[in-house]
């Protein structure tokens, strides 16, 4: 099995939202799935847990509530879940008492983590085997009571994202990414904020030109007005009702 190297893999990762109908050959999910075992958690605890989805139907019931076609298109879906289930399990098992970590904010903090550097393992995984990939952040959002459902999620299981996985049948421009100097500080945060701003605002106008000018379909979108949009929408959710619902009871 060919691999990339690791510089191409990580600098020319694009997102993949069109997929060939080609099956993955089992070599490269095990490969993946590899991966993600190795992924660093906390404590080792590995809070977290995947659901490897290959069913059609499933994958269309999923693309109907969010309208996001690379769910139906992909050969694979991966679910990220934050997990204190299977501990649970054993835990009790063993007659040893839990923890209430599902009523706190470092809690439901530590599975998210865990859970998205594994996604971020499998993304590395994939790409490297050339393979396409879409991270899908709605999964968690649109509707998590009826995504639980779908999944049989137990109490003390919650999504964090979704991962699209299989042979790109589109190769998208590579998107802009915000400068160096505006992502990585020395020694603390930045303290000339009108240096960031400045160099933010450089970034915004790239954005827009980009959007102008990319394959695939333009817009007249920038960058800081697009996000706060999505911010918008964001404020709507109602994801503590739901983590309640999964057992999570966040006091503190």
């Amino acid at each position: 099995m060919e691999t990339k190297n690791v510089k191409d893999t990580l600098l020319e990762r694009v997102s993949i939202r069109r997929y060939e109908r080609e099956a993955i050959p089992e070599e490269k999910m095990q490969f993946i799935f590899d991966a993600i075992r190795n992924t660093p958690t906390s404590y080792n605890g590995q809070q977290f847990s995947v659901i490897d989805i290959s069913d059609q139907p499933l994958k269309e019931q999923l693309y109907e509530l969010t309208n996001q076609k690379q769910l139906k298109t992909c050969n694979r879906l991966l679910i990220f879940c934050s997990d204190y289930n299977k501990i649970s399990l054993l835990a009790q098992k063993k007659g040893l008492e839990v923890p209430a970590i599902t009523d706190t904010m470092d809690g439901v903090v530590i599975g998210i983590i865990d859970a998205s550097l594994a996604m971020m393992s499998a993304v590395v995984a994939a790409e490297s085997v050339g393979l396409g990939t879409n991270c899908v952040g709605y999964l968690r959002t649109v509707d998590p009571a009826k995504v639980a459902e779908l999944l049989k999620l137990p109490k003390g299981v919650f999504v964090v994202c979704g991962l699209a996985i299989g042979v790109p049948r589109e190769h998208p421009d590579l998107k802009p990414k915000q400068p160096v100097e505006a992502v990585v500080f020395r020694n603390c945060y930045q303290q000339d904020e009108a240096l960031l701003t400045e160099q933010l605002g450089a970034y915004d106008r790239e954005v827009s030109e980009y959007n102008l000018h990319r394959a695939g379909g333009t817009s007249t979108n920038d960058w800081v007005a697009h996000i706060l949009g999505y911010y918008d929408h964001a404020t709507k959710y109602r994801i503590l009702d739901y983590l309640k619902d999964q057992g999570y009871d966040v006091k503190r």
